[in-house]
């Protein structure tokens, strides 16, 4: 059999090489954005007591209520911002999902769709296989600050959507109240959708605040936000998140989850509802990961590699200019396969792959496995 490819120039995923390439040589892996410490106890509890609790048939299609009221919670107590949960919330397989969906209800062949590169990976596919253009605009290191003018510039009568991922992954800066007013500005008066990737709402450093997509009125009306549990709650193998948009849009969006995914793990939602009835389960995550960055970072302070510190995300960019000249994917294999430590690089979410000779770390980790990592970096 003959088959034209959908998507003839997607490769498989740089996680899934270089996890792989981890596995294989029983490298310290922080590439892969997931913690390797335990999820809460009394979360994992919950979710048990749901499953022997008869939790485990489908859930509602747009998700568990009580589950959906409680994210309605959160949003009106970190942001005095309300979303229905009868008709504006909508829990998901995780956050790629729910990015797939919106993409899905929105773009039609030769939509215009802007992405900010470096860009999480599945935003170009999904644009792609519905049909629509890309329109790349390329963040500088290693500041990572868009250019809100170039961004005008690429708007026209085709731009369907404009894609923000705010704390940004990969490079673990954040947008400032600045950026999102401008984003309202350009926006204001058209049909352009915003969807927002807000995975990391909760981890943001050094006294900064989220600027979540919702806090301003205008933005919030034609945003999609969309978020992960994995990320919050330190379990990403559960796949669960969810998104929050304005019901009319709400209801585009769930004309594809009904058929996509129709519902989520049951118990899982049951579990998360009844954990986040305490918000000090969500409160203390960014003082929790700064934590790590900050001992992860003075641990290799001494270090050849140079670096700012990440604003937000669990995520670490180090350059690596001072040490070798060597295409980033190159030297994240070599890095993994000779000393023992897996990173990702960065020229992989990069228009025309542009190197600027810097590796993602993960530092979501325990300590003793970030200071292992640091020793590894020490002696390069």
């Amino acid at each position: 059999m003959i088959h034209l490819s959908k998507l003839p120039n997607i490769e498989t995923t740089i996680f899934t090489i270089m996890s792989g390439l981890a596995n294989k040589h029983k490298a310290i892996n922080l590439s892969q954005g997931f913690p390797n410490f335990k999820s809460d106890q009394k979360l994992i509890d919950l979710v048990s007591k749901a499953m022997n609790s008869g939790y485990n048939q489908y859930a509602l299609m747009p998700g568990n209520m009580e589950l959906r009221e409680a994210i309605a919670k959160k949003f009106d107590l970190l942001y005095g911002s309300s979303y229905h949960p009868e008709s504006e919330i909508t829990i998901t397989a995780g956050a790629t999902q729910a990015i797939y969906d919106v993409i899905t209800a929105f773009v039609r062949a030769d939509d215009e769709v802007i992405i900010l590169k470096p860009a999480y990976d599945c935003y170009e596919p999904s644009i792609r296989i519905n049909g629509g253009k890309p329109v790349s605009i390329q963040l500088e290191a290693p500041n990572y600050q868009v250019d809100w003018n170039e961004v005008a510039q690429k708007m026209s009568s085709k731009t369907k959507m404009i894609i923000i991922n705010t704390p940004h992954n990969p490079s673990g800066t954040i947008f400032s109240e600045a950026d999102m007013l401008k984003l309202q500005e350009l926006t204001k008066n058209s049909n352009i959708i915003v969807l927002s990737d807000e995975v990391y709402e909760h981890i943001v450093f050094d006294g900064e605040k989220h600027q979540s997509a919702c806090l301003f009125p205008d933005l919030k009306s034609r945003s999609f936000i969309t978020a992960s549990f994995g990320k919050t709650f330190h379990n990403t193998g559960w796949k669960t998140g969810y998104c929050c948009a304005p019901k009319e849009l709400m209801e585009e969006f769930q004309k594809i989850h009904q058929f996509n995914v129709f519902s989520v793990n049951h118990p899982v939602q049951k579990g998360l509802a009844d954990y986040m009835q305490d918000p000090n389960t969500y409160l203390g995550l960014s003082e929790f990961f700064q934590a790590k960055r900050d001992l992860f970072l003075n641990l290799i302070k001494d270090s050849r590699f140079k670096f700012k510190p990440s604003q937000g995300t669990y995520f670490q960019v180090l350059d690596y200019s001072k040490i070798t000249q060597e295409n980033d994917v190159d030297y994240a294999k070599r890095l993994t396969i000779e000393n023992g430590l897996a990173s990702i690089p960065l020229s992989v979410f990069n228009e025309n792959k542009l190197d600027n000779k810097v590796l993602r770390f993960c530092f979501a980790k325990t300590d003793d496995t970030l200071k292992q990592a640091a020793d590894i970096l020490n002696n390069i």
